[in-house]
Order: C-alpha cells, then sequence, then structure tokens
C-alpha cells in the first residue's frame, strides 16, 4: 500500500509542478470571486439570496472546471505516450494497474480540489454581497438546494472526466481525448434533444439523456422525479444507466493499457 502511496504522491507531483495547473487554479479562484461582483452590480444584492447568487456563479464557473479537469485528465495517460516516459514507469516494479489507478485517483483528486475551490469562493464571496434573509415562498434556493445541485453538476464532470481517461488510455491521444469530452459537453443538450426518449423508447439509455441529472430536482420536470416520469426515467434509473456506462469505460481503460505493447 506505501508504494501505491507513493504512485499517486508521484502523480500528484507531475500535474502540480507544471505551471499550467496554478494558472488554470488561478483563473477559477479569480472568476468565483470576480463573479458574484459582477451579479451584484447587475442585480444588488437587497433582495437577492446569497445562495442564488453563489448558485448562479457555480453554475457558470463550473463549464471552465470541467475543461480544465479534462485537460488534466486528457494528459494523464497520453501524455506519458507523447513525452516518452512511459517506458519509465513500466520498468519499476508497479503493476500497470497501479499505475493507471493511481493516476485515474489522482485526476478524481483533482477534479474535487478544483470543485470545492470553486465552490467555497463562490460561497464565500456570495455570502459577504448578498442578503441573508431566508424566504419562505418555495423559491429553492436553500443551502440543500445548492449543494443538491452542486453534486449532480459534479456527478456530469465524474463522466466527462471518465470518457476522456478511457480515450486518453486507448488512443494515446490528449487532443482528441480533450476535443471528445468538449464535443460532448457542447452537443449533451442537443442529441437530448434529437434522441427525445419520449419519442424513442431505446434512447433513455442514451449516455447524453442521463448525464444532466439537475433536472430530476424540478418536479415539472419533462422526464419526471422519482415517481413514474415521462418514458420511465427517473434519477435512479439514470443513475443506473451512468453507473453502467462508467464501468464500461473503466473496463476498456484497463483492458487496453494492461495489453498495450509499449514497444518502439
Amino acid at each position: 500500500m506505501g508504494n501505491f502511496g507513493n504512485l499517486i504522491m508521484n502523480e500528484n507531483m507531475k500535474i502540480f509542478r507544471r505551471p499550467r495547473t496554478w494558472i488554470m487554479l488561478s483563473i477559477l479562484a479569480l472568476i468565483s470571486l470576480l463573479m458574484p461582483v459582477l451579479l451584484n452590480e447587475g442585480m444588488g444584492s437587497s433582495e437577492v439570496p446569497y445562495w442564488q447568487a453563489a448558485i448562479t456563479t457555480v453554475q457558470i464557473v463550473f463549464f471552465l472546471n470541467t475543461i480544465f479537469c479534462v485537460v488534466i485528465a486528457a494528459e494523464a495517460v497520453a501524455g506519458e505516450f507523447t513525452w516518452g516516459t512511459i517506458k519509465l514507469l513500466l520498468i519499476r516494479p508497479w503493476s500497470r494497474s497501479k499505475i493507471l489507478a493511481s493516476k485515474y485517483l489522482t485526476v478524481i483528486g483533482f477534479s474535487i480540489l478544483s470543485t470545492l475551490l470553486v465552490v467555497i469562493l463562490a460561497t464565500v464571496m456570495s455570502y459577504m454581497l448578498f442578503s441573508h434573509s431566508v424566504t419562505q415562498d418555495g423559491s429553492g434556493v436553500s443551502a440543500s438546494h445548492a449543494f443538491a445541485l452542486w453534486g449532480y453538476l459534479y456527478v456530469d464532470l465524474f463522466i466527462t472526466l471518465a470518457i476522456a481517461f478511457m480515450v486518453s488510455s486507448v488512443f494515446r491521444s490528449g487532443a482528441l481525448a480533450i476535443g471528445l469530452s468538449l464535443f460532448i459537453m457542447f452537443t449533451q443538450n442537443l442529441f437530448s434533444l434529437i434522441f427525445n426518449p419520449v419519442r424513442y423508447e431505446w434512447a433513455k439509455y442514451v449516455l447524453f439523456n442521463n448525464m444532466d441529472l439537475s433536472r430530476y430536482m424540478n418536479s415539472a420536470s419533462d422526464y419526471g422525479l422519482l415517481g413514474d416520469g415521462n418514458a420511465g426515467m427517473t434519477l435512479g434509473f439514470s443513475v443506473a444507466v451512468l453507473a453502467v456506462y462508467y464501468v464500461i469505460f473503466m473496463l476498456i481503460s484497463w483492458v487496453v493499457f494492461n495489453k498495450r505493447d509499449v514497444a518502439g
């Protein structure tokens, strides 16, 4: 277990020794602090609850956070092949499975760190600038609502990272992993609209239609909440579908990486 800990430490050093990592984190921090200020100038602070401002800020910044995390995930494996350092790893007394696991856990660790950075800074700045009054009109701006939404956003990020990591492992191309992940991010809603589960029964099993779990927070959602939603889609159903896709992505990554010939 100590050797595996050293592997994870080594992977973290690779990430945090690069200036671009700190630049990305700095950009996330700056925007997370600046966005509530801009919202305050535009909406005022007298009536807007600070949780609402925090939610809006995180939703805006999270898109950029996803891109930065995808960059880290895409380079985790593909970068080793590009720089030719994969051979140095494989000659060490570590199995390929441990090497890949350490890289993946490091990527997940970075995504959690960047997400917490965005959430904490956005919440603190919103708390300082916006109203603390508690509304009783059911507007859905409570702490529980905010954290539930942010949790669903992270699930979307989590699955996107799994895709980027798989492509990086299979094709050894960081550019392809980044490009495909960005394509999914930009076209997710479009494909969900085209392949509507209400019209096509099989479409409810499509990845794109299950990634955005935040829609289940609204009882008036097109697909329903925890009860009998349209096309039979519920929160539990989408989580199960995502879990199956996730297992498939991880299996492909591990199988290909363990069988790949790195000679030459």
